[in-house]
């Protein structure tokens, strides 16, 4: 009757609106994210510069004091807290893409690993969400594992940002930080280092399978002085998700890109994905694209002190072909098709 015919129509709308709730939750998580990677070290320094000329300078000092005390942590491991890998901002973050974690192959927690990430894109999305959080299930597909993704130095002389990151379980990527992991840490270690960097996310567009690997080796050789194995780690849909204007060699686009990438560490890029309140229109929302991470066999690493470069080549090699292998294996199952060639530059 009438009656029921108004519970439903009441049923429909408490759905839609728990719909609508969610997918601005989603849009919050992710914003958050973006802006903490574009503006928050600036943004945290400035402010704490502020408040050391007001009346609350005394606040500020009181962090700066332990800042001093506190500066050599990110090269020993960091300061890691599963309550906030566990927030549940992160799964929001990962339902927006959404964004999986596919497990290939078992890891021993005996072992320790260095993780290639492949590849970059803007911001690196898979990889944060995946091993930075638990939103994926990380430590439940690896158990006894502890995954710590890399990123730029520079970001750990950030006041606050510093803090945000290492709770997260990230850390430097410098030898420094590496050595104390893979060598005064125990084992079960998993080091996350997106190898492309910089020089591959200046590359990056949707459509387009390019890694940035031939002349990258100082993961590998790192892998060998500490007999850390090494795992292929391939994210499908990283590129996807933003829209970016790509410089040609030899333009002076790309020598602005590429000095600032020298001197500082990271390329400023042109790029934009969506707007806050609609998809159609521009702005630095990520596009919602399906960003799948598939984490490939672990590669048996010796242990050599010096190795020499005829040892680095080989293993180097040997990943490489991994690399290519774990693409071709998993492209038709998440969307490319069997023609589609993994570009090895």
């Amino acid at each position: 009757g009438t009656g029921s015919s108004i519970l439903s129509a009441l049923q429909d709308l408490f759905w839609l609106s728990k719909s609508k709730v969610e997918k601005q939750l989603q849009i919050i998580s992710v914003l958050q994210w973006v802006l903490t990677f574009l503006v928050m070290g600036i943004a945290c320094t400035l402010i704490l510069m502020y408040i050391l000329c007001t009346d609350c300078w005394a606040i500020a000092a009181l962090y700066l004091a332990w800042l001093v005390f506190d500066w050599n942590t990110p090269k020993k491991g960091g300061r890691r807290s599963q309550w906030v890998r566990n927030w549940a901002i992160w799964r929001y973050f990962r339902d927006y893409f959404p964004i999986r974690l596919v497990k290939t192959h078992n890891l021993l927690t005996t072992r320790n690993y260095i993780f290639g990430y492949h590849p970059h894109g803007i911001m690196g999305l898979g990889a944060f969400c995946n091993f930075s959080t638990e939103a994926t299930g990380v430590g439940q597909k690896f158990p006894g594992i502890r995954p710590y993704l890399a990123t730029l130095a520079g970001n750990f002389r950030m006041p606050i940002l510093r803090d945000y990151l290492m709770s997260g379980g990230i850390c430097p990527v410098n030898r420094d930080s590496i050595d104390y992991i893979l060598s005064k840490n125990g084992s079960g270690n998993a080091i996350i280092i997106v190898v492309g960097g910089a020089a591959e996310s200046l590359n990056c567009t949707p459509g387009k399978n390019s890694v940035t690997l031939r002349n990258r080796k100082g993961f590998v050789k790192l892998a060998l002085r500490h007999g850390a194995d090494l795992v292929p780690v391939y994210s499908f849909g990283e590129n996807e998700v933003y829209k970016q204007v790509i410089f040609e060699e030899g333009s002076w686009g790309r020598w602005v890109q590429k000095k600032f990438q020298k001197h500082i560490g990271f390329a400023p890029c042109i790029f934009h994905g969506r707007g806050l309140f609609s998809s159609n229109t521009w702005g630095l929302l990520p596009y919602s694209k399906p960003i799948t991470t598939v984490v490939g066999e672990p590669i048996t690493i010796p242990k050599i002190d010096n190795p020499s470069q005829k040892e680095v080549d080989f293993y180097h090699g040997i990943y490489v072909d991994s690399l290519i292998k774990l693409f071709d294996k998993y492209k038709s199952k998440f969307g490319l098709p069997e023609t589609e060639v993994l570009e090895v530059n």
